[in-house]
């Protein structure tokens, strides 16, 4: 449960990160966060602890139980998530996921690659549509060729993301009912959302 998923806003009401449940208490006990419920109202670790009386699901502390928060809000931090996403080695093997894009394996990260699919040598630049994930062996069997040189077909044509992947990843890995009336931003048609229940 306290390594579970916390939906964080900044003071604007919009996603910027996801966190756990663990680092969640700490910001509001703190006082730099405070804990959203379903009808948006906030609640500060106090207000927070008494209103998880009734409540089935949460942590048991030396007090009672406290339901687990499955959004704040940070009270100082005003940053706009930003439109333009930083191109970096993260941030391609978190848009493809880890995965290689060539046989679709999914290594460890000690055994991932970078790769041009139309390589430098070649003419192919260092941008969003012509890098990719791949695993070592994959790498090393393209070599300095394009894929159909190498006999190789690659899952998806690589794209310049819309959103941060790291965080788009994240929130596509776990949803709550509490956090859809902030996700219209990074959210896509017809993804569900997980019930609030414990893990």
């Amino acid at each position: 449960m306290l390594n579970s998923s916390v939906l964080v806003l900044n003071c604007s009401y919009l996603p910027i990160h996801v966190t756990t449940v663990r680092r969640a208490f700490s910001l509001i006990y703190q006082g730099t966060a405070l804990a959203v419920n379903g009808n948006y109202e906030t609640f500060d670790f106090q207000a927070w602890f008494e209103t998880s009386e009734e409540s089935e699901e949460g942590i048991g502390t030396s007090r009672g139980r406290i339901r687990a928060p499955r959004v704040i809000v940070l009270l100082t931090y005003d940053r706009v998530p930003k439109r333009h996403v930083r191109y970096s080695r993260l941030n391609i093997f978190a848009r493809d996921k880890f995965t290689c894009q060539y046989c679709g394996v999914r290594p460890h990260r000690s055994q991932l690659n970078l790769d041009h699919v139309i390589p430098r040598s070649l003419g192919g630049r260092t941008t969003w549509e012509n890098v990719v994930c791949s695993c070592v062996d994959c790498n090393r069997r393209k070599g300095g060729r394009t894929p159909a040189q190498a006999r190789l077909r690659l899952e998806r044509r690589p794209v310049r993301p819309r959103w941060t992947p790291v965080i788009h990843n994240a929130v596509q890995t776990v949803r709550y009912d509490e956090w859809r009336p902030f996700l219209h931003i990074v959210d896509e048609p017809g993804r569900g959302y997980r019930r609030a229940s414990g893990e």
